[in-house]
């Protein structure tokens, strides 16, 4: 639907260009001398680039519907990701090139994620924003390297390397921002 460029927010869905844009950041500026505008910073929704760019007040753009569904996820074949939707028991399968492959390294059976769809198409999987995973392997603490703030490198289930403190040992349970991948805390059982 056609909607008014000023009345677009962050978070909205856009289509310009052909693409689908999630709108992060959005300003109504008015300078002293010339016309109002509306800078919009947007990132795309499949494959990630991001777009700056300035709307005149006046211009109309695409506002896209975007329908999001509670799903669980079940398992990875050469199809691509497959979820069960909560709600009617609909299986999803969504390909490679939506996930993007610093986030489906987090996936773990039986997940609670949250599947956006356009036009019953999947375009995008947000996951929790930590997990849970026990440490297999970790170096031995070092006398004397708890006087500075260092890290040391480990592995968590599914084989991912993450930065810890240096008091974390194997079967240490982590809680992990998937965001960016950083040790937040030990998990409290």
């Amino acid at each position: 639907m056609k909607v008014p460029v000023n009345s677009i927010r962050a978070g909205n869905v856009i289509e310009y260009n052909g693409k689908l844009w999630v709108a992060s950041k959005v300003q109504h500026i008015s300078p002293g001398k010339g016309s109002a505008f509306v800078a919009v910073e947007a990132k795309a929704l499949r494959e990630g680039n991001k777009l700056q760019n300035r709307f005149r007040s006046g211009e109309t753009i695409e506002l896209v519907h975007i329908d999001e569904r509670d799903c669980t996820y079940l398992y990875k074949d050469e199809n691509g990701f497959t979820f069960m939707d909560k709600e009617n028991f609909e299986q999803l399968v969504v390909g490679a090139d939506v996930l993007d492959p610093d986030q489906s390294r987090w996936l773990q059976d039986g997940m609670a994620v949250t599947v956006s769809l356009h036009e019953a198409t999947p375009v995008g999987v947000q996951l929790p924003k930590t997990v849970t995973l026990a440490v297999t392997e970790a170096d031995a603490v070092v006398k004397g390297q708890t006087a500075s703030s260092s890290y040391k490198p480990a592995i968590v289930e599914g084989g991912i390397r993450v930065m810890v403190p240096p008091h974390i040992a194997v079967g240490t349970k982590l809680v992990i921002n998937t965001d960016d991948g950083e040790y937040m805390e030990r998990a409290k059982d």
